[in-house]
């Protein structure tokens, strides 16, 4: 028996039983449709999440003000902490040979207005430095100035969204700000940025952070940002920081220091680890498919009894019987297989079009993955029918007939 000759007699005993056959090939799609999606949903989250934190910027340390042993939790949003951050202790992180840059960083919330239109919106007080830090870009006129980082100065920049609403038909170049009680000439627009880690940029206005200290009366910043000179001096300017912070603050290590690599390092273990979980549990339902495998090729044994007994009357061996419904077995799953792959595409194509700012897509490796697990599923199921038929005896087979 020729391997066409197994490829062409499975074929026409899958295509003398179209309800069974559509009935395992549904329930096979179903479980490789389920993986594919579920699969793409995790791995997709994955890559969106350490994209955002890789888009903060290159080699970024992130300081807080407080630490865990000292506010009983994570530190703190707003509010109270044991010490706060300044821009004495900003100016002393430039000491560190292993920085390249620090931006300081204040954030509130007032009332922005221009010719009688008005909204609410968050203010962020910083540096030049934050241009580089944070890899914005402008779309019209420039950033703040290159001014000491105690230096007041009447000058914003403004994200699109606040562009549109408060400067729809007009040049925003050169215009009046209203900040609470204070104006600012706006001198520069950012470029669309879209949401980072939940800060959008769109909607943000940027001035000096010693105006927004004025603006909010405090000196307490909301956190320092600094970009090491290489990923190999992120440590070593960590080490610097703690340092410089502790000899400031009268020996107290009272500040958590968050660095980019960890951070997205951890999200990315958590996420996969969540893509396998619930990859897993999908392909219960592989094994489900399996099931129904096996049932209903048992059943196919039994009503090809005399099928088989003449094949081994004829001289088949137990080895071409146990090929021939394995054979059966794998053009099932695989055509299972198939139609499960194209149902999941549909269905990431349908979330494609409902959350278009999420980028879906199912990874090559899931891909073949789902198939190899399809195909791996109809072989193992179906290894027990396989078995029964190649052990009748040929004589009693016929004798059924």
């Amino acid at each position: 028996m020729l391997p066409t000759d197994l490829f062409l007699q499975s074929l026409l005993a899958i295509r003398s039983q179209p309800l069974r056959t559509a009935l395992i090939i549904l329930a096979m799609s179903i479980g490789v449709a389920s993986v594919s999606v579920l699969v793409a949903l995790g791995d997709s989250a994955r890559r969106y999440i350490v994209h955002e934190f890789e888009s903060l910027g290159t080699h970024l340390v992130i300081v807080l003000p407080g630490r865990n042993e000292t506010t009983g939790g994570p530190p703190p949003l707003f509010g109270e902490t044991p010490r706060d951050l300044t821009l004495g202790d900003a100016r002393a992180l430039s000491a560190s040979p292993h920085i390249a840059a620090i931006a300081p960083l204040m954030i509130g919330a007032a009332p922005v207005s221009s010719q009688g239109l008005e909204r609410e919106t968050n203010i962020f007080g910083s540096t030049h430095a934050l241009l580089g830090v944070r890899h914005l870009s402008m779309a019209q006129g420039g950033f703040l100035p290159e001014i000491p980082a105690d230096q007041a100065r009447s000058v914003c920049v403004i994200g699109q969204t606040i562009r549109k609403e408060l400067f729809a038909n007009r040049q925003a170049i050169g215009q009046w700000l209203r900040i609470n009680d204070r104006r600012f000439r706006v001198i520069g627009v950012l470029a669309s940025e879209g949401e980072s880690i939940g800060v959008d940029f769109d909607e943000m206005v940027i001035v000096p952070v010693a105006s927004s200290q004025a603006l909010f009366d405090t000196e307490a910043l909301f956190r320092i940002l600094a970009e090491t000179k290489s990923e190999q001096a992120m440590h070593r300017a960590v080490d610097d920081i703690r340092k410089i912070i502790k000899a400031r603050h009268e020996g107290e290590d009272d500040v958590t220091i968050i660095t980019q690599d960890s951070v997205v390092g951890t999200f990315d273990k958590i996420l996969a680890a969540l893509t396998l979980t619930v990859a897993s549990i999908a392909a219960i339902s592989l094994a489900v498919a399996g099931v129904l495998v096996m049932n209903v090729m048992l059943v196919s044994v039994t009503q090809r009894t005399a099928e088989i007994g003449l094949l081994k009357a004829l001289g088949a061996t137990r080895r071409q019987l146990h090929m021939l419904f394995l054979a059966e077995a794998a053009l099932l799953s695989l055509a299972g297989a198939a139609v499960g792959a194209l149902l999941g595409q549909l269905a990431l194509a349908g979330l494609q079009l409902a959350y278009p700012k999420f980028p879906l897509a199912l990874p090559p490796w899931a891909f073949l993955a789902a198939l190899g697990v399809a195909l791996l599923t109809g072989l193992t199921f179906g290894f027990l029918p396989a078995r029964k038929a190649a052990k009748l005896n040929p004589i009693a087979a016929l004798a059924k007939r």
